[in-house]
């Protein structure tokens, strides 16, 4: 599979209680993240309305956010990370 069609990977990920304004976040190893590269991410579990971010912030890397604004502290269960990178060539040539 070429470069341009994306590099998945997956992650088992039980992060702590997520306060009120406060981020939990991970480090997921992607072979072949370029940054400026596109990155995708979905759990495999309820996000109980926190808002989720993923970007390449290094070679190989890419880094999920997980933000909470609710209100009250949020406690998600142990689950499965789902990261896909996709070049910027193939949005941007």
């Amino acid at each position: 599979m070429s470069r341009l069609s994306g590099i998945s990977v997956s992650t088992t990920w039980d992060p702590a209680s997520i306060g009120d304004d406060a981020e939990a976040e991970v480090d997921v190893t992607v072979p072949g993240a370029k940054l400026g590269d596109m990155a995708f991410v979905s759990l495999e579990v309820d996000t109980q309305d926190l808002v989720i971010s993923a970007a390449v912030t290094a070679a190989n890397t890419v880094t999920v956010v997980l933000a909470n604004t609710g209100g009250s502290a949020r406690d998600l269960a142990s689950h499965t990370v789902n990261v896909k990178v996709v070049p910027k060539d193939a949005f941007f040539n």
